[in-house]
């Protein structure tokens, strides 16, 4: 299975932000979205980084609650790990758990083609694994 795949179940809406607003604006967006990171948008196409709730957690942590009075740019992570429509599945889980991150920007031909999460990866897989079982069962059963 392949990233493609992926984005053509769950769709290729990404959620994101300019990098000059505030940490509260981007809190509300994650808030009303009921999502995890918000990919941020800038001067460099297709992405200058991504904002997440560890990011949050992060900068609160070490400045307390006048890190919500901060910029998005302030606070996003810059160094960007990205995927392509064509990266199979098993290199996504790979890249997800060795750089112990949760959203992966998808990006095709220099454009923001969609965002694969930790979550989308656990759901084709178990898809992927119940489609097997049942293929196997239905093997058993016709012996």
């Amino acid at each position: 299975m392949k990233v493609k795949d992926l984005l053509a179940s769950k769709g290729r809406d990404v959620a994101t932000i300019s990098q000059e607003r505030s940490v509260t604006d981007a809190l509300a967006v994650l808030k009303e979205r009921r999502i995890g990171a918000l990919v941020v948008t800038g001067l460099t196409p297709p992405l200058v980084g991504i904002f997440s709730e560890r990011d949050v957690v992060r900068a609160l942590a070490s400045h307390g609650a006048e890190a919500l009075d901060l910029t998005v740019a302030e606070l996003m992570s810059s160094d960007v790990t990205v995927c392509d429509e064509a990266t199979s599945v098993t290199t996504l889980m790979g890249l997800m758990t060795d750089n112990r991150i949760r959203h992966i920007p998808v990006v095709d031909d220099g454009r923001l083609a969609g965002l694969i999460s930790i979550g989308d990866v656990v759901k084709a897989r178990f898809d992927e694994l119940e489609h097997d079982k049942k293929d196997l069962l239905d093997y058993v059963s016709a012996r």
